[in-house]
């Protein structure tokens, strides 16, 4: 660049575009340096930015895991719902709808999800967020099983703790992505069985 030019002006990114920067680059942060090294002073550095932008978007670190948390669920929660709208309505494929997205969506997200969770679940307020989210989830479901028999809570928190716990081993490759969604899908064809009888 010659002394006459001048470099270009820097664009100013609207509320929303700047959230969905500091998002980013915050799962970026979490995928290469884990969720210890999560913190907002850490992620201004990391996206270019003062510190009070992105005090100004989370206030604290908490609001910074809940806004993840969020950020995935949203994303979980549409992949879910487009999934079950184009399913067709037999138990078998809204099971396979299931099953599929929930292990998808943690591993597109991949091994930093398991982090964020488990740090949500360190503080009372943020356990409560996440009981909240999973409540909306486990009552989709619901919604998709229940015309194949009764669907009960006790087995809607089995299979939610079932999809955690596979999707999480097929995220550290302990087994493979098939393997957790056809255990998850016996999981889910074996609830509803049972509130058949």
């Amino acid at each position: 660049m010659s002394s006459n030019e001048s470099p270009a002006p820097r664009r100013r990114l609207s509320r929303e575009d700047r959230l969905r920067q500091l998002l980013e680059v915050a799962w970026q942060l979490v995928r290469d340096e884990g969720t210890e090294a999560l913190t907002l002073g850490r992620l201004a550095e990391m996206a270019g930015v003062t510190k009070p932008v992105v005090y100004d978007h989370f206030v604290t670190r908490a609001g910074l895991l809940t806004a993840l948390y969020k950020d995935f669920d949203g994303r979980q929660n549409q992949v879910f719902s487009d999934a079950i709208d184009a399913s067709n309505a037999t138990l078998e494929d809204r099971a396979w709808v299931i099953a599929s997205s929930y292990v998808d969506c943690v591993l597109l997200q991949g091994r930093e999800i398991p982090g964020v969770i488990a740090a949500l679940s360190s503080s009372p307020e943020l356990e409560i967020l996440k009981r909240q989210y999973e409540a909306i989830f486990l009552e989709k479901c619901r919604d998709a099983l229940s015309a194949f028999g009764r669907i009960s809570q006790a087995g809607l928190r089995a299979m939610l703790g079932a999809a955690e716990a596979l999707s999480h081993a097929a995220a550290s490759a302990e087994i493979s992505r098939e393997e957790a969604q056809q255990e998850l899908l016996a999981t889910i064809l074996g609830m509803v069985t049972r509130g058949r009888n």
